[in-house]
């Protein structure tokens, strides 16, 4: 290994021990330690349904994107801009989409806490 590729592993190990080990976590918040059997499941739940949900409806990200833009800028930035500002949202809601699902049994981020806001496409932001 260089020297490069071990500064890059040392950070990155330092950076997951400050996650995985931060004072956040036994400040009283919720985490499987301190969460019934019937709460975790439900996090569990509600983390595969939105990454379903996410992953078969983020195309709508592209026409929400449009009317958005259009609603806060105009016509004319909402016929230009809306289409590639949905395109990219589109590809950022469906990928958070797959994360959740290929990740809904892990209580991350927070305690089953969705990976964007709103955490579904059709709530308001």
């Amino acid at each position: 290994m260089t020297g490069g590729q071990r500064i890059l592993i040392a950070g990155l190990a330092i950076m997951v021990a400050a996650v995985c080990f931060s004072p956040a976590s036994a400040a009283g918040l919720r985490n499987i330690d301190n969460s019934s059997a019937q709460e975790v499941v439900d996090g569990m739940a509600n983390k595969l349904s939105r990454g379903v949900a996410n992953t078969a409806t983020g195309w709508l990200e592209l026409p929400k994107q449009v009317y958005v833009t259009w609603q806060e800028s105009g016509p004319t930035k909402g016929i230009l801009l809306g289409p590639l500002k949905g395109v990219g949202m589109t590809v950022v809601r469906t990928l958070s989409g797959v994360g959740e699902l290929a990740t809904f049994f892990v209580a991350w981020p927070g305690f089953y806490d969705p990976y964007l806001d709103p955490p579904y496409v059709w709530e308001k932001e």
